[in-house]
């Protein structure tokens, strides 16, 4: 049987017809045109390093949703290096005005926009309600239609991140399958947060999670508490821990890294990253996106634990 052939008899590379059944893969989710931006709410005080982990964060989001139109805005920004949430909002709600005005003036049959025109996800892994009221504030203030969404966490992917940086700094195994040592591996995990005592519960959820993963004892405490990480502490190596280890639970801007330093340092014990850029945060963000819009087939899915 012959091949089809295209110029100088060259041969043409055919469509792969689509897989029947159930097992085919899903169409790829695309932005809704004239869908509203996505605005990353950024706590604490704006840096270049900040600013690159912001960055990061949406692009992972953009690279699951193609078309998504994707920006950050700072809670403590100045509006020159670092634009204010509020000032991204108002941008772009005028940004969809003009568009809508530009295909008026070019006879194009367009409808008036609707809906919010942001959804807005602050940058938070667990509850922190001064930051949130920030963000309510700037929304406010800003005068714009925009949706605001509840915390990344908690949530698998989350417990998964914090496994993985207690990995990378020797505090805990990579994989519980293999047989191997660590032989600085934590045998409790203290779960740092900030935002009060609804942040510990939160965390704590996580942290069940996370004890799963680890096999080991893991208990929340508050950062912005004073004496609650020496508490914990105490009470961990109270029930046979004796190698303790910090972990995080934040993404990084929402708190000054020397309150890290000191709390580990309270604990007596070394402490692992912040999440950062870590990829479920993305992939979080963007789903508390969609699922304001209700365009979400499912919430992203935790790797099981290992």
């Amino acid at each position: 049987m012959s091949s089809p052939t295209g110029p100088a008899g060259l041969p043409v590379r055919m469509p792969r017809p689509r897989q029947p059944g159930r097992h085919r893969r899903p169409e790829p989710l695309a932005a809704p045109e004239g869908a509203p931006a996505l605005v990353l709410a950024v706590p604490g005080a704006p840096s270049p390093a900040t600013r690159s982990l912001a960055e990061e964060v949406v692009s992972i989001a953009r690279s699951e949703l193609p078309g998504l139109d994707a920006r950050i805005g700072y809670l403590d920004g100045d509006d020159a290096e670092f634009p204010t949430l509020q000032s991204v909002l108002t941008h772009s709600a005028q940004e969809r005005t003009a568009r809508y005005e530009q295909a008026l003036a070019a006879g194009a049959d367009v409808k008036q926009p609707e809906g919010p025109v942001a959804v807005v996800v602050p940058l938070l892994a667990g509850p922190d309600n001064a930051l949130l009221r920030q963000v309510r504030q700037a929304v406010m203030e800003s005068r714009i239609a925009a949706e605001l969404t509840d915390v990344l966490g908690p949530h698998p992917l989350l417990a998964e991140g914090l496994h993985v940086r207690l990995s990378e700094a020797g505090l805990a195994r990579a994989d519980r399958a293999r047989l191997f040592t660590v032989a600085t591996a934590a045998d409790g995990i203290i779960l740092a947060s900030v935002g009060g005592e609804e942040a510990v519960q939160a965390a704590g959820i996580t942290g069940m999670l996370l004890a799963a993963r680890l096999a080991v004892p893991v208990m929340a405490a508050a950062l912005d508490q004073d004496g609650s990480i020496a508490a914990i502490a105490e009470q961990l190596r109270a029930s046979g821990s004796q190698n303790l280890a910090l972990a995080p639970y934040l993404i990084g801007p929402e708190i000054d890294a020397g309150l890290l330093e000191a709390a580990a340092k309270e604990a007596g014990c070394a402490s692992s990253d912040a999440l950062g850029p870590y990829p479920a945060i993305g992939k979080l963000a963007l789903a508390k996106y969609t699922t304001a819009l209700g365009i979400a087939p499912q919430q992203p899915q935790g790797a099981p634990a290992r």
